[in-house]
C-alpha cells in the first residue's frame, strides 16, 4: 500500500507553491487511491521516461553525463518493482516518485532535468495508452481464441439440427454449427470494432508539453518509434484527451453483450426443460442443499459480468463533464481497469466451456422434429404449386397448425384432407395436396436442407459460412502477430538506443 504522510515528511512540488501540506483526506480518499492506479502502469511509466530521456540525449537537451546517469537509474528503477519503491503519497503522483527516487540516487540537478520539454499532461496519457493498448492486445488474443474454439465446435455440428428460436419460441429448424457460426461472426465485428478503437489508441502525446507544446527542439515523431506508437497525436491540445477510452470501454461492452447472448443461450439450454447441452464438471458447481444439482456456474459468471457491462460507456461519458476546462485527471477512464479484466475473464470462460461443452444432438433433433417449427415450408409449398399468394398460404397453414394443436395431432399425422379444411376454414378454395407432400416439406432434417439461399442452413452454405470464418480468423490472427510484433520491436529499439547512452 501507498504509505500516507505529512508533506513535511517528503520534498515535494507542492511545498514550493502551495503553503499548506494537503489534508489527510484529500490524500486518502483522492492521492492515494490515484497512486495506486498509477503504480499498476509502473513499466510504461518506466518505459516512458526511457524513450523520453532518450530522445532528449538524441536532441543534445541532456547531456551525455546526464543522460547516462538517469538511464541508468531508471533501469535500476525498472528491476528493483514498484513493490521496493518507497512510495509516499505526500510526494504526489508517479513522476513525483520517481524524480524523488531519482534525486536520491543521482542529484536533484540531473533528475529534475527528466521532466524538460513534458507535462503530466502528456506524460500521463501516454503511460495510460500503452497500458491500454497491452490490455486490449491481451483482449484481442481472448476474442481469438474463442472464435476459434467455436469455429471449430461448429464444424463437428454442421449437421445436428436443432430447434432456432424467436421470443424462445420455435421459429424454424436450424443447424448447432449455423448457430455458432453466427457467434464467431458477431466475434469478428467486435475484433474490428476494437480494431478501430487501436488505431485512436495507437497515438503518442508525448512532447504536447501540456497543451501548446514547447520551445524545447524536442523530436516526438522519435519517442513515439521508440514506445511503438504507429502515429504521432499531433494537436497539442489533445493530448491529454481520453475520448479513446470511451471508444474502448464501448468496443468491450460489445464483446460482453457477444459473450451475454451465447452464454443466456447456453444456460436456459442446459436445463433440463431443454436438454440441449452440457457444461463440463469443471466450469460448474453443486449445491449445499439440491444433493441433484450441477450448475453450470462458469455461464452465470459471465452473464453476471455483462451485466455491468452495460453501463460502462456511459460512465466513461460521464466522467469528461468538465471537458474544456477540467483537469487531466478528469479525462480517465479508471472503470477501464476493471472492463478489461472482466472482460478478458469472461473472453476466457467462455472458451474453456466451449472447447468442453457436451453437445446432445439427438435431443435436439428430437425437439426440433416434433414441433411445428417447419410451417414455413408447408406455406412455402403451397405457394409454388398453386396460385396462392404467401400471405394466403400463411394464413391457411396457421389454421392447418390451430386445428391440429386443438385435436392433439402432429406433425407426422397431418393430412391433406386437413389442409383442405382450413384452407375452407379461412376462405379459400382447398389447395389439393397430398399426405405425403405435406408431411415431407414438414420433416425438419429436409427443411434445414432446402435453406439453400446465401447464409442458409443448408449444408453447402454451412460450409461456407465455416471456410469464410477460419479464413477471417486466419486474416484476424495476422493482424493481431503484427500489432505484437511493431511493440515487441520498440522494446528491442529502445534498448538500443538506451545503450548509446549507457
Amino acid at each position: 500500500m501507498t504509505k500516507v504522510t505529512s508533506i513535511e515528511a517528503a520534498a515535494g512540488p507542492a511545498d514550493a507553491r502551495l503553503s499548506a501540506a494537503p489534508a489527510q483526506a484529500l490524500m486518502a480518499i483522492y492521492e492515494a487511491p490515484h497512486l495506486e492506479r498509477e503504480k499498476r502502469q509502473f513499466a510504461e511509466y518506466l518505459r516512458v521516461d526511457r524513450a523520453h530521456a532518450v530522445m532528449l540525449a538524441e536532441q543534445g537537451i541532456l547531456s551525455p553525463k546526464a543522460a547516462s546517469a538517469i538511464l541508468s537509474s531508471l533501469i535500476e528503477i525498472e528491476r528493483l518493482g514498484p513493490d521496493a519503491l518507497p512510495f509516499d503519497v505526500a510526494r504526489g503522483g508517479f513522476v513525483f516518485q520517481i524524480e524523488h527516487f531519482l534525486a536520491a540516487r543521482i542529484g536533484e540537478d540531473f533528475a529534475g532535468r527528466l521532466h524538460t520539454g513534458r507535462s503530466r499532461l502528456d506524460q500521463g496519457p501516454t503511460v495510460r495508452r500503452l497500458y491500454k493498448r497491452r490490455q486490449l492486445l491481451d483482449v484481442f488474443d481472448g476474442i481469438l481464441s474463442l472464435a476459434d474454439a467455436l469455429a471449430s465446435l461448429a464444424s463437428r455440428h454442421q449437421l445436428s439440427v436443432m430447434p432456432g428460436y424467436t421470443c424462445l419460441q420455435h421459429a424454424h429448424p436450424t443447424v448447432f454449427g449455423h448457430y455458432l457460426l453466427s457467434f464467431v461472426a458477431k466475434l469478428q465485428d467486435d475484433f474490428e470494432r476494437l480494431e478501430d478503437a487501436y488505431r485512436r489508441l495507437d497515438r503518442c502525446p508525448l512532447g504536447a508539453a501540456g497543451l501548446a507544446g514547447t520551445s524545447w527542439p524536442i523530436d516526438r515523431h522519435r519517442v513515439a518509434e521508440l514506445l511503438g506508437f504507429s502515429d504521432v497525436l499531433v494537436n497539442a491540445k489533445l493530448a491529454r484527451e481520453a475520448y479513446y477510452a470511451a471508444d474502448l470501454i464501448g468496443g468491450l461492452s460489445f464483446v460482453m453483450a457477444t459473450l451475454n447472448d451465447l452464454a443466456t443461450d447456453l444456460h436456459i439450454w442446459s436445463s433440463a426443460e431443454f436438454g440441449f447441452v452440457e457444461c463440463a464438471d469443471e466450469f460448474c458447481g453443486t449445491s449445499s442443499i439440491f444433493p441433484q444439482k450441477k450448475n453450470p456456474t462458469a455461464l452465470e459468471a459471465v452473464k453476471f459480468a455483462a451485466g455491468e457491462a452495460v453501463i460502462w460507456l456511459s460512465s466513461a461519458l460521464a466522467t469528461f463533464r468538465s471537458e474544456g476546462t477540467g483537469d487531466v485527471v478528469m479525462r480517465e477512464v479508471p472503470q477501464l481497469d476493471a472492463a478489461f479484466k472482466a472482460t478478458r475473464g469472461s473472453l476466457e470462460l467462455m472458451t474453456g466451456v466451449i472447447s468442453s461443452l457436451a453437445v446432445h444432438t439427438a435431443r435436439m433433433e428430437h425437439v426440433a422434429s416434433n414441433s411445428w417449427a417447419t410451417a414455413t415450408g408447408l406455406a412455402d409449398e403451397i405457394v409454388a404449386r398453386t396460385e396462392l399468394s404467401f400471405r394466403q398460404a400463411h394464413h391457411v397453414v396457421a389454421r392447418l397448425v390451430r386445428n391440429a394443436l386443438e385435436d392433439g395431432i402432429s406433425t407426422a399425422g397431418v393430412t391433406g384432407e386437413m389442409l383442405d379444411v382450413a384452407c375452407r376454414n379461412v376462405h379459400l378454395e382447398p389447395v389439393g395436396l397430398s399426405d405425403g407432400i405435406i408431411r415431407g416439406v414438414l420433416e425438419a432434417r429436409g427443411f434445414v436442407a432446402s435453406r439453400t439461399s446465401l447464409g442458409g442452413t443448408a449444408a453447402s452454405e454451412v460450409e461456407g459460412l465455416a471456410f469464410a470464418a477460419r479464413e477471417k480468423n486466419t486474416a484476424l490472427l495476422g493482424e493481431q502477430k503484427a500489432r505484437r510484433a511493431i511493440v515487441e520491436r520498440a522494446s528491442e529499439v529502445l534498448s538500443e538506443a538506451e545503450a548509446a547512452w549507457l
